[in-house]
């Protein structure tokens, strides 16, 4: 039993922002489930507990910013240790976080429906069907508020509107204010497609011409507020999509400029057939879908992933002076998003996976990078990462390695060049892969031994 405290999700993470909680006080919650969004500069992803117990409170409100290291809930270990609190949720809900998710983002009462599931559990048919049926909905703003969480100011309560986490990363990203959009989903909440109709129709206001009226609060009593009073500091927050970009950009560069500062980088490169690869790749994807289809990325990706097992002096981690090897290897895979900016989440246990299996961890990873669902330990964890920047028409990209991590491995684009082979010249695929390395862990020779291992798994992808 204890805080929960805002994670550190990267290297370059300071703080993060509670977006949303994916569970309620008095949930019982296991190692391993989701219980918040966070927002970071980079992105929003969900985390996860390594506890199990009692949810008993949150200490900080959705939306709030705190340093990273800061309790935002308190867990405790059996209900009997949960403190009483007023107006909390009636311990007797067997719902498991997931299924009260989408509860809460069909707008569902949990305490009204009837659970199907063993021991009476709410399922997520039960609530599906509760959402179809016009089951009761959620409190409305007019009863009474459970008073776990810190009360809001009351004009931020006025301006709180019922929405899903999709259409609120929608309004964000498009810049409007979801208070200002009529919703059309259960209980008048706002849903994607009403966003993108506000958008088309230009009717909403954006989120910077709301901005005043937030900024101008009114004394409980109505009288005139102080002039400092009515005119606080703006917020350091981004709220628009060029501020978080900005923001981003700002993370990611005092990141890189650290890096830069502190790591003493070598450089290598070499060029390797794929003549092999493409050919295996061709006739493995013979006869399937074109959704189940290999890309040459995802040999690649498996050619670094056991090449690193094998080069331990590049997969690792250099911490407090000293370099700690990693025994598993948990590729950062370099992701470009679509509103700008670049993240690079890991795919655990990548040098044990086979190619389909990789592709198939890569196709999830970017879909959910881009969609802002990436998870705590995607961030954390990376031993060495990869980029890829073949589909953006480069050929060579020497890459800044991600601190802690000590190596950082690079690929550009296939491009068909003249190579020998037993005597004779032929026109082969080829790739120009890369190595940027940390020289306090790891030297010249280690690094071609990376490459050269890379090279060899590639000339029989058949063991891959």
């Amino acid at each position: 039993m204890g805080e929960f405290l805002m994670p550190s999700l990267g290297a370059d993470m300071e703080h993060g922002k509670v977006t949303e909680w994916l569970v309620a006080p008095g949930d019982y919650v296991h190692r391993g489930d989701l219980i918040a969004e966070v927002d970071t500069e980079k992105t929003v992803m969900e985390i996860e507990t390594f506890q199990e117990g009692v949810v008993a409170e949150f200490l900080v409100d959705v939306g709030e910013t705190v340093p990273v290291g800061t309790p935002i809930a308190r867990i405790t270990g059996t209900p009997a240790d949960v403190a009483p609190v007023a107006g909390a949720h009636p311990p007797e809900l067997h719902a498991t976080p997931p299924v009260r998710r989408l509860a809460h983002e069909l707008h569902v009462d949990l305490s009204e429906v009837g659970g199907t599931g063993k021991d009476g559990a709410i399922t997520r048919a039960d609530v599906k069907a509760a959402a179809r049926a016009g089951a009761p909905h959620e409190a409305s703003d007019t009863e009474p508020v459970p008073p776990v969480p810190p009360a809001p100011v009351p004009h931020e309560e006025a301006r709180r509107v019922r929405s899903s986490p999709r259409a609120r990363r929608m309004a964000e990203h498009l810049g409007l204010d979801p208070a200002a959009i009529e919703g059309t989903g259960p209980g008048g909440a706002v849903t994607a497609e009403d966003v993108r109709r506000a958008d088309a129709a230009g009717s909403a206001p954006t989120a910077s011409e709301r901005a005043p009226e937030a900024s101008a609060p009114t004394s409980p009593s109505g009288a005139e507020p102080e002039p400092e009073a009515s005119a606080p500091a703006p917020s350091a927050e981004p709220t628009t999509p060029a501020e978080r970009l900005a923001e981003l950009h700002r993370a990611v560069g005092a990141l890189m400029a650290r890096s830069k500062r502190e790591i003493p980088h070598y450089y290598l490169s070499t060029t390797i057939d794929l003549g092999a690869a493409t050919e295996w790749m061709r006739q493995a994807n013979e006869g399937r879908p074109v959704s189940a289809r290999l890309v040459p990325t995802a040999l690649l990706l498996a050619a670094a992933a056991r090449a690193a097992k094998q080069v331990p002096d590049v997969n690792g981690f250099y911490v407090d002076g000293e370099y700690r090897p990693s025994t598993a290897v948990h590729l950062g895979v370099a992701v470009a998003l679509r509103g700008g900016g670049l993240v690079a989440p890991a795919i655990h246990d990548a040098d044990a996976l086979s190619v389909d299996e990789l592709m198939e961890r890569l196709r999830d990873l970017v879909a959910r990078a881009r969609g802002g669902r990436l998870r705590r330990a995607e961030m954390a964890d990376p031993t060495i990462t990869v980029t890829n920047l073949g589909d953006l028409g480069v050929e060579t990209i020497f890459g800044v390695i991600h601190p802690p991590q000590v190596a950082l491995i690079g690929f550009g684009r296939v491009v068909e060049r003249p190579v020998a082979r037993d005597g004779l010249i032929g026109v082969r695929p080829t790739v120009v892969a890369t190595l940027s390395a940390d020289h306090r862990v790891s030297d010249g020779l280690a690094g071609s031994r990376l490459l050269a291992r890379i090279d060899e798994l590639l000339q029989e992808p058949e063991e891959l």
